[in-house]
């Protein structure tokens, strides 16, 4: 039996039109803002809203945003200032929150930047260990996770670069030197990020899984496209001393588990809105 319904902690640029097309599938939506604020914004599109810090301790109210049959984490792991313990603290006390709750499915949104620069295809298995996380602090958080398996499903999915809509790759690079322009990208359209995580869902899938599109074009392409089309500044390319170490992520073990057929399966296709 499939579940009904859905707590999203982190109605951001992903939750939030997450939350929204669930609604629309017919699930009961509930979720959570930083502020009071956006709550009260949030609340008058239909979705039940609770403000919740993490800091790294909860802060608001946890045990009702748990009262559901599906949880989405989807916080982004604020290293940097607050250093690379910071977000694995937030997980613990999360998932400690959890065992004591009736949720049965979990499912943290993660990255692809977990993984190094292999200068290859790379797969979910070439990060098991916090020895080969490039982001150990974000793998840590995900073993976390992890660790309420079996007593609940458990999906980890790690997101390539999340683009489309206002995330316009030209924007970044306008005017800009690069010498990386012929590393391939890992992007994910929000689109597409939305209707894995619905699938998940629906099918109650558990694993680690990477959701990136299946094609994989330069950088320079992509900045040319959208320089042009939004009309950006074009950036200067120049060949770097040495070559830009890449990787390429494969979403096979995703597509092969859900049979998920991507909206936009190449980079240069991507749907954006200024």
């Amino acid at each position: 039996m499939s579940a009904n319904s859905i707590s999203i902690i982190g109605l951001g640029w992903l939750g939030l039109p997450l939350a929204n097309q669930l609604l629309v599938e017919g699930f009961q939506v509930k979720g959570s803002t930083t502020s009071i604020e956006k709550k009260t914004l949030v609340e008058e599109s239909g979705i039940d809203t609770y403000a919740l810090q993490l800091v790294p301790e909860p802060v608001g109210d946890l045990a009702s945003l748990l009262q559901a049959d599906t949880l989405v984490i989807n916080i982004p792991p604020k290293a940097g200032k607050l250093g690379e313990d910071f977000h694995p603290a937030q997980i613990n006390y999360l998932a400690q929150a959890i065992r004591q709750s009736p949720i049965k499915h979990a499912i943290y949104v993660s990255s692809t930047s977990v993984y190094p620069e292999l200068n290859r295809i790379v797969v979910e298995d070439d990060v098991v260990e916090l020895h080969q996380s490039a982001a150990p602090g974000l793998t840590r958080a995900e073993q976390l996770i992890q660790g309420l398996a079996p007593d609940r499903l458990v999906t980890i999915l790690r997101c390539g670069g999340l683009m489309g809509y206002d995330r316009i790759p030209g924007k970044y690079v306008a005017g800009r030197t690069v010498d990386s322009g012929a590393v391939p990208v890992n992007y994910l359209h929000r689109d597409d990020a939305i209707g894995i995580l619905v699938s998940l869902i629906r099918q109650e899938i558990s694993g680690t899984f990477n959701a990136v599109s299946p094609e994989h074009p330069t950088r320079e392409a992509i900045y040319r496209k959208s320089c042009v089309d939004f009309g950006y500044e074009l950036p200067t390319f120049v060949t770097p001393a040495k070559p830009v170490s890449y990787k390429v992520i494969s979403p096979e073990k995703l597509i092969n588990a859900t049979n998920y057929q991507f909206r936009y399966a190449d980079p240069l296709t991507f749907f954006y809105a200024l």
